[in-house]
Parts: C-alpha cells; sequence; structure tokens
C-alpha cells in the first residue's frame, strides 16, 4: 500500500484530504515574469491570443495561445506545452520553438501555439491543478479540469483542419518521488514503482500508430540529446517499447492531450532533465528539434 503522508492507505482522497494536499502547495516560480512576458515579447511577430482564464481563489491567470499569419486553406499544426506544470521544457521548448522558428513555417501552415496550458501547477512546479486533477488524464467530454476544457474549446472549431498535434512533456525523477506515489494515494491504491527510463522517448497513438513519423522525431531528436533504451523488459515506463524510444498509448480513451484532435500525426515528447547527460538548454532544444521534425515530416 501507499506510504503517502496524505490519506489513509487503501482508501481514496476526499474533499478533506484534498484540501489537507492543497494547504502544502507554494508558488516557487512566476507565470507572468516567466511565460506571458516571453509571450509578449513575440506579439510584435505573432498574433497572441487569450483563450480562457484559470482562476484559483483570489489568482488570475489568463490562458494564452500564439498563432503565425494564418492563411485560409492551410492545414492547422497545435503545439501544447505545460499541460502537467512541473515539466520545464515543454513550456520554454514550445516558446523558444516560436521565437526562434515559427516565422518559417508561416505560409505552410497555420500554427497554434498553447505554450503553458496548466500555469497554477506552473508556479507549483506541481503535475496537478488546484482540485488535485491531471489536466493530461482530462481532455475528454465534461472535463473535470478547467485548463483541459479551455484547451478543447480554443481548438473545437479547428478540429478537421488539423494535421499534426505534438504535445511536449518531460518524465522527471519527482515521478518516481512524488507524483506517482501521490497519485497511488489519492485513488487509494497500491503503489508499484516502475522506474525512470533515462532518456528521450515519444508516446504515439495506439489507435493510429505513425511509426515513421515518430522515427523522424526520434532521429531529429538524437542530435541534440540522447534517446532512452528499454529496460530489462523491453519496456519504458512499463509500457512495450514498439521501435526505438518510442511507446505507445490509446491517446484520446485515455484523455491525454495529444488525443484531443483527430489530427493523422500525433505524438507526446518525453524529455529526462534529470539525467547527468543532459542540461537545460538541451531539454529546451530537444524539444525544439521535435517541433521542427514533426513539421517537416508533414509537409515534405
Amino acid at each position: 500500500m501507499s506510504t503517502y503522508s496524505i490519506g489513509i492507505p487503501g482508501q481514496p482522497w476526499g474533499e478533506a484530504e484534498r484540501a489537507e494536499w492543497l494547504a502544502l502547495q507554494r508558488r516557487q516560480r512566476s507565470y507572468k515574469e516567466e511565460v506571458l512576458a516571453a509571450i509578449e515579447r513575440l506579439a510584435s511577430r505573432f498574433e497572441v491570443q487569450q483563450y480562457g482564464e484559470l482562476t484559483v481563489g483570489d489568482e488570475r491567470f489568463p490562458l494564452m495561445a500564439i498563432r503565425n499569419h494564418w492563411q485560409e486553406g492551410l492545414p492547422v499544426v497545435l503545439v501544447t506545452g505545460g499541460v502537467h506544470g512541473y515539466e520545464t521544457s515543454g513550456v520554454h521548448g514550445a516558446l523558444q520553438f516560436v521565437e526562434q522558428h515559427g516565422e518559417r513555417y508561416t505560409g505552410r501552415v497555420n500554427l497554434l501555439v498553447a505554450p503553458c496550458v496548466s500555469p497554477w501547477a506552473y508556479e507549483r512546479i506541481h503535475r496537478w491543478n488546484a482540485n488535485a486533477v491531471d489536466p493530461n488524464r482530462s481532455f475528454r467530454k465534461n472535463s473535470p479540469a478547467v485548463e483541459s476544457a479551455a484547451l478543447m474549446q480554443l481548438v473545437a472549431q479547428l478540429q478537421e483542419h488539423v494535421l499534426l498535434h505534438i504535445d511536449l512533456h518531460e518524465t522527471t525523477d519527482t515521478d518516481e518521488s512524488e507524483f506517482r506515489p501521490a497519485l497511488a494515494a489519492r485513488d487509494g491504491k497500491p503503489y508499484e514503482p516502475c522506474g525512470i527510463p533515462d532518456g528521450f522517448y515519444l508516446v504515439d497513438d495506439s489507435e493510429s500508430p505513425q511509426p515513421d513519423f515518430q522515427q523522424a522525431v526520434i532521429a531529429a531528436v538524437e542530435k541534440v540529446t540522447h534517446i532512452a533504451p528499454a529496460d530489462d523488459k523491453v519496456e519504458i515506463i512499463g509500457s512495450p517499447v514498439v521501435a526505438r524510444g518510442v511507446i505507445e498509448y490509446p491517446l484520446t480513451k485515455l484523455g491525454l492531450c495529444a488525443g484531443m484532435t483527430n489530427a493523422r500525426y500525433k505524438t507526446t515528447t518525453e524529455v529526462y532533465p534529470d539525467s547527468p547527460r543532459a542540461t537545460p538548454e538541451q531539454c529546451n532544444a530537444a524539444q525544439v528539434a521535435a517541433v521542427c521534425a514533426a513539421m517537416d515530416y508533414v509537409l515534405s
């Protein structure tokens, strides 16, 4: 059974346990200074759009997206980051991609980037939102996460035009030390460690796999950082490795962000920032390389 500090092993959390958990969360960095300021710097070159607002107590977080100069008839490419707020390179990799490469795709695709889907969690460096809900299991009808629902509403009218969706994530040591134990405790289930892979990997859609596309992204990222090897069970985080650096999930069935559209090409990146072989700069660059490789593949 879980020995997490909150709750009774084997019993799912109620409102008291969720309140106890929330009281422990502390603001550790600034969405305004680190994310909104970066978006504002891009406003002279791109269209910046507020697509919603997240309210937590007295705090207000504008939910922001960035577009290039859209042209009718072009396919849409969706780039999302910060669905899990603690996964830093997903946020800053998305912003870095727009800054460095966004303009070169103008006239080729209509680009929509939501760099920080979960700003409250970004400030707390946490996986969950303020209700102890995982936004990346909440991309479904009647979503329990405001963050997820707002993004789905933004994208709803574009559904049939999205060619590619790449969702930028990280796998960290705190997944094993904090977030998976917390999940087990919250749901009243036993905690079962599954290890942390050292390196970059991708999550393809098991319902509509695109193996050549995934390998094109892996090949590009390998020039920036190392690819996670399979473990002795030929798995990564408990899932069979279907190709080098690639596992599969049923993205839509699980309510994952990468499964929220009907895009032909979908992938979730997973960077490992705690590796002794990777720096924060490399992690950001790996996310940028992944986005560029994905876009170049679908446009080739």
